[in-house]
């Protein structure tokens, strides 16, 4: 999600480097879009900020999550052709190439509130993209049949949304070895093939955290994925009150403000897992840019990218909903949280989430903390 803080300090030497020399600097890491680096800091795509400090920070010590592994073949083996023009690995996409459109982009999900999004989406005609969390925040695993997950996923992919990969349990990626990398991104494959037989070659790092001193940017390009960041960020994670939502709505004015839909696009970063980014950031979204003339795409269709460069066909064992083992865990069933705690629990059989809770946002499918 947001920038790590080796990316926020190369990012501070940028702009002068780009006023000295032009964007053509040897060695200097490619911005990927339409605009140079200049103009992307001038709409506070770079803008100084505390790394993505939401809820989902506590899943790096919850290894818990990182320890279960869907059902079936392994994708590990899968032949990954780079296709298309769109880059992949490397400093990543920050911006879209086609004048005109918009990119509304969700992370996290899926959660209780993705499905109020589909709705909200179907009923402007209006399409996005979701970077699915495979086993996050005490949800449970997305192809385990004793969550709705599946359900919910089938239905984005069906309504024309892009499904792409935010990773499995949502760790820093530059954190761990390549190997943990690689198995983070071939259990959400693993998961999305077991609902859709398919997986994405979209991703986006968890605290946009992927830098290439870690290796994680050649990782990301091995595995044939697109690094995908944003020029737009609403900050709905640290806005999730009736009495705050309007930061994020100004966010989003500000971020677009300077634009028209006859030379600009734009890629917005918002979280399907917020209540209010559910039930009031994303109507004023849409009815913004819409009153503007923007077009509503997902992020491959604002890269020009062609659907059939956006997803890796998956061969093997392949588990639909009806047929996946649950593979929690846990010895209690799993059940989809509906409400915030009210005794410090989450996640595992409680119904419970934290988010909201007075508790902290801490959720563990094990049902702790």
């Amino acid at each position: 999600m947001h920038f790590s803080t080796a990316l926020l300090s190369s990012v501070a030497v940028l702009p002068a480097l780009v006023a000295a020399h032009g964007d053509g600097i040897p060695g200097a890491p490619r911005i990927f879009g339409r605009r140079n680096v200049g103009d992307l800091k001038s709409r506070n795509a770079f803008e100084s900020r505390n790394i993505h400090t939401h809820e989902e920070r506590a899943e790096v010590a919850a290894p818990c999550d990182d320890n279960t592994v869907p059902p079936g073949t392994s994708t590990s083996t899968i032949a990954r052709p780079l296709l298309g023009s769109v880059p992949y690995g490397g400093a990543g996409i920050y911006d879209c190439t086609v004048p005109g459109t918009i990119a509304i982009t969700y992370d996290d999900g899926p959660y209780i509130y993705t499905d109020h999004v589909l709705d909200i989406l179907k009923s402007y005609n209006a399409k996005a993209t979701f970077f699915i969390t495979g086993n996050n925040n005490g949800k449970g695993e997305i192809d385990n049949t004793a969550n709705p997950w599946a359900t919910t996923i089938k239905r984005a992919y069906a309504d024309g949304h892009q499904i792409a990969s935010h990773t499995w349990t949502h760790p820093f990626l530059s954190s761990l070895t390549s190997a943990q990398r690689k198995q983070q991104m071939y259990s959400n494959e693993m998961a999305l093939r077991n609902i859709l037989g398919f997986f994405p070659t979209y991703m986006r790092p968890p605290y946009s955290d992927c830098t290439a001193a870690s290796g994680c940017e050649a990782d990301m390009k091995a595995l044939g994925y697109h690094i995908t960041y944003f020029d737009v960020d609403t900050v709905d994670y640290n806005n999730d009150s009736p009495t705050l939502i309007q930061n994020a709505k100004n966010n989003f004015a500000k971020g677009i403000a300077a634009g028209s839909p006859s030379t600009a696009d734009y890629l917005v970063i918002g979280h399907d897992i917020h209540y209010q980014t559910a039930y009031n950031l994303t109507a004023y979204m849409l009815d913004t840019l819409l009153a503007k003339g923007y077009k509503l795409v997902t992020v491959g269709e604002c890269l020009g990218d062609p659907q059939a460069n956006w997803y890796r066909s998956a061969p093997g064992s392949v588990f639909t909903s009806a047929t996946a083992t649950p593979t929690s865990t846990s010895s209690a069933a799993t059940v989809s949280p509906t409400r915030a705690s009210t005794d410090g629990t989450c996640g595992g059989a409680t119904a419970y989430t934290c988010f909201g809770s007075s508790f902290g946002n801490c959720c563990s499918a094990n049902g702790k903390w």
